[in-house]
């Protein structure tokens, strides 16, 4: 029998992940903090491994036994944190359980990363990003984006010093259990009556949580060592995405679409009103990137991992669904 440490056990990927490896009768454990919320785990039959990723001897103590790790753990809330914050957990974490990973001799790595630490096209190049494309942004516009593709050198060193390692790049994650109200915070506002006015020109490829957790296995399984897996199942525009998750919330929605030029001076505001303490709920980098077609061609994980099963309305339903029955609405 497999046993699968999970790193960010609790949250909101991680703890699925931990539900679909016990689903398949591995022995499950769970890295956490000691301050962790456990809502997410309470019914998971899993052990807890109480350590930090920055935390080198906890992480050497948590594998021992382990075949596979799944490193899940990362500062994701970017707005909200400090870029700093972001390159510690997202670079130094990684290379730490990596090696903490050679030292215990665990068979294999799958460290999930983002579709964020992909590149892009130029503007007249209408196809969009696979895994071949290189990160080539600009790090000042997406620090989280930079720290992930930064973890994925780390993790490529570790594979030339022999660690067999997968890697995994999910796109924008919705689906029941987001605590950190990460990607699914829209879900919560909009059932809240925040129904936003106006939405930005771009769009972005979403997938439902329980998928890549689904896929977190199959790459385990038979991911092929040193490749990089898109994961995404439909690409939305933001304004099907507003008018979608207006419809799981019971909401009614007059979509005004605003041009990209107008979202940059708004980018521009919510940084001078940020750096002057005014605690607002948007960043400016986040308004730039929504004026961009973010959109990502999954088939390389479709093929050779599995495809998503769940489509986003029910997936957006769903979501709204696990808030109410947790008090979140």
């Amino acid at each position: 029998m497999i046993t699968a440490l999970v790193t960010g056990g609790t949250g909101f990927v991680g703890s699925h992940v931990a539900r679909a490896l016990v689903a398949q009768g591995c022995t499950v454990r769970i890295l956490r903090r000691a301050t962790s919320r456990l809502d997410a785990v309470q019914d998971i039959a899993c052990e807890h491994a109480v350590g930090d990723v920055l935390d080198y001897a906890s992480l050497v103590d948590a594998m021992q036994g382990v075949d596979w790790v799944f490193h899940v753990a990362a500062v994701a809330d970017y707005w909200r944190s400090n870029p700093a914050r972001i390159y510690e957990v997202n670079v130094d974490g990684t290379r730490n359980v990596l090696r903490a990973a050679e030292e215990t001799g665990v068979q294999r790595v799958i460290f999930t990363s983002s579709a964020a630490a992909m590149g892009y096209r130029d503007d007249d190049d209408l196809r969009v990003v696979d895994e071949s494309v290189r990160f080539n942004w600009d790090v000042h516009l997406t620090p989280y984006g930079h720290s992930k593709f930064l973890a994925e050198a780390e993790v490529y060193r570790a594979i030339q010093r022999g660690l067999d390692c997968v890697i995994l790049n999910p796109t924008v994650i919705t689906g029941p259990g987001d605590l950190n109200q990460i990607s699914s915070s829209v879900v919560v506002e909009m059932a809240r009556g925040h129904v936003p006015p106006t939405v930005p020109p771009g769009g972005v490829t979403v997938i439902d949580v329980r998928d890549v957790a689904d896929a977190h296995v199959a790459a385990a399984e038979r991911g092929r060592t040193g490749e990089r897996y898109l994961l995404g199942a439909v690409d939305l525009t933001h304004k099907a995405w507003m008018r979608l998750t207006a419809d799981a919330v019971g909401r009614r929605m007059t979509v005004i679409p605003l041009d990209g030029w107008m979202i940059h001076v708004v980018a521009e505001a919510a940084d001078i009103l940020r750096e002057g303490g005014v605690p607002i709920p948007i960043e400016g980098n986040q308004l730039r990137l929504s004026t961009r077609m973010m959109f990502y061609n999954c088939q390389k994980s479709w093929d050779e991992l599995c495809e998503p099963k769940i489509p986003i309305q029910q997936s957006l339903r769903e979501t709204y669904e696990w808030y109410k029955a947790h008090g979140d609405l």
